[in-house]
């Protein structure tokens, strides 16, 4: 066996083991040892608004979820920082431009394997417009946004943790809000 590390590109087959050194399964090619870390997705996104405070949201054209409301949010790239993500993909998802003032939220989704970062940012200019992965987009006045058709519960969160936090320092970005207290 040589000294370079091999690459998933060169591994052989992949069997669930626990590693030397490790913890928990992983998956180990059993020729050269290379070891596929699984490790959770990071999603950026940001609550983008408008002038006039007006929210932007995307209906999603891909699964899952398709046809509900979201915010501008995605998988990271490799080689970008988590705003230049959120910037991205505000573009491509809604063809906008956006400034992003800080950070809003940190959500641990642990069940699906995603840390998801929510920044707040505005408009740099008020052009927008559906991208390949949207139906359509628009912007919502707080009374008017589609809650009972919101892809994912982080949207929701996103949107009050933005509300409660108007006018407010970005100070600490909220995290998951408490789990329900059962019986009530």
């Amino acid at each position: 066996m040589s000294d370079d590390i091999p690459s998933p590109a060169t591994a052989g087959p992949r069997l669930r083991t626990i590693p030397p050194g490790e913890d928990r399964e992983r998956l180990v090619c059993p020729e050269c040892h290379y070891i596929a870390y699984e490790n959770p997705k990071i999603v950026v996104g940001s609550i983008v608004t408008d002038d006039a405070g007006r929210i932007l949201l995307c209906r999603r054209a891909i699964e899952p979820r398709k046809g509900y409301w979201t915010l501008p949010a995605g998988y990271m790239e490799l080689s970008e920082t988590t705003e230049q993500g959120a910037a991205r993909e505000a573009r491509e998802e809604a063809c906008a431009e956006i400034a992003i003032e800080g950070l809003l939220a940190i959500y641990n989704i642990p069940r699906i394997s995603q840390v998801q970062l929510i920044y707040r940012a505005r408009l740099a200019t008020p052009f927008i417009a559906a991208g390949p992965e949207s139906l359509e987009v628009a912007m919502f006045a707080w009374e008017d946004i589609p809650w009972d058709d919101l892809a994912f519960p982080s949207v929701s969160w996103s949107l009050h943790q933005h509300r409660d936090r108007i006018g407010q320092m970005l100070g600490a970005p909220a995290t998951n809000p408490p789990p329900p207290v059962e019986g009530l």
